[in-house]
């Protein structure tokens, strides 16, 4: 049985969303059809537009061109209070003089909701975000995973049907994060609203996300399902970017039967698959391969490729180590293996066998 929603979200259309400073552009041509309900993260570097794309739709940032409409009309000329968004910054923005129920009430007080109706959905919003018990309490009084509930219960006590949350969680600690991930999973589910996440943190992209939005240079680079783009990338930028990954650039020698023999100076010759939609690669090429889908030692015998290496370094990360192994000067490769395959005796300044096969290499464009 499924979990109730306190309300329904809106359908946000972006339609060639622009802002440029001078000759600085921050945001050019984006645009996004994102359905009501669904949790779409913006995802990218610093720099690349993403908070200024969410700026824009909520108002705080004035586009160049473009336009912004929710359920198909369009805000793009309304001010910020008249929006119906509920936004959520990154240093959350609490009134430090105010307890917790006066921060959760003040939208609706500036909204001119009945005094009776304020207390009543003040009280749900802090018990939706676990902080019932809190009303009283200031903002100096809580950690910093409490007063990220707060600003989230201040966001959402006026029911917006979008929710604008601009890296919330990057004021908190490692092991804090990982618990609000699943918190915001589980509140998106409860609340219903469309939700538009900002941050530069692709695991907390991936973990979140319906769909993911990556930006790079003011633009939008690929959009797409959290699997998506990390098991089939478009471009160099988002394999790179999602994730870890081996970028293996080469020559191409010949395209024949569905693949594609590369070369690489000082390492040798491999072979990759080409791929549905992306033609066939001329002189140069761009493949992706995972660390995971790399095999040490006995593992890589019989792999489509296989080469000599000289392991560099390793890490233990847990349930798995990351090995660098260089394979000529031009090239070092990572591997990712778990602590159940892991051969023993693998240790810095060894050789070691490392292979992959083609169907692992992903071809993606070199832009």
């Amino acid at each position: 049985m499924g979990v109730s929603k306190t309300h329904q979200g809106a359908r946000v259309e972006l339609d060639g969303l622009c802002k440029y400073y001078g000759d600085f552009v921050a945001a050019e041509a984006v645009s996004l059809d994102i359905p009501a309900g669904e949790f779409m993260t913006f995802l990218g570097p610093s720099g690349s537009g993403k908070s200024t794309t969410l700026m824009m739709i909520a108002g705080f940032t004035i586009p160049s061109a473009g336009d912004v409409r929710l359920d198909g009309s369009s805000i793009i000329n309304q001010p910020v209070h008249t929006r119906n968004v509920g936004m959520v910054f990154q240093n959350y923005a609490l009134f430090p003089h105010l307890s917790v129920e006066r921060n959760v009430a003040f939208p609706l007080e500036m909204r001119k909701v009945p005094r009776n109706e304020i207390a009543e959905r003040v009280k749900r919003a802090l018990e939706l975000v676990r902080l019932d018990g809190f009303a009283e309490r200031r903002p100096k009084q809580l950690s910093g995973g409490q007063q990220q509930r707060v600003a989230l219960a201040r966001a959402m006590v006026f029911e917006p049907p979008v929710l604008l949350l601009d890296e919330p969680l990057g004021a908190l600690d490692a092991k804090l994060r990982e618990e609000m991930k699943f918190e915001l999973k589980q509140l998106h589910h409860k609340v219903g609203a469309t939700i538009l996440f900002v941050t530069h943190d692709q695991e907390e992209a991936l973990t979140l996300s319906d769909r993911i939005a990556v930006f790079n240079d003011g633009r939008l680079a690929q959009v797409g399902s959290p699997d998506a783009l990390y098991n089939a990338p478009e471009n160099r930028f988002v394999a790179d970017f999602i994730g870890e990954t081996n970028l293996l650039e080469g020559k191409v020698d010949a395209v024949r039967d569905g693949s594609c023999q590369l070369t690489i100076e000082g390492v040798g010759t491999m072979t990759g698959n080409l791929r549905d939609g992306f033609g066939k690669p001329t002189q140069t090429a761009c493949y992706t391969l995972r660390l995971e889908h790399v095999l040490l030692g006995n593992e890589a015998d019989g792999a489509d490729n296989v080469f000599d290496g000289t392991l560099e370094e390793f890490l233990f990360v847990g349930n798995a180590r990351k090995y660098l192994i260089s394979l000529s000067p031009n090239l070092t490769i990572m591997a990712r293996v778990s602590t159940q395959r892991q051969s023993d005796g693998l240790v810095p300044g060894t050789n070691v066998r490392v292979g992959w096969n083609a169907a692992d290499m992903l071809l993606v464009q070199e832009k």
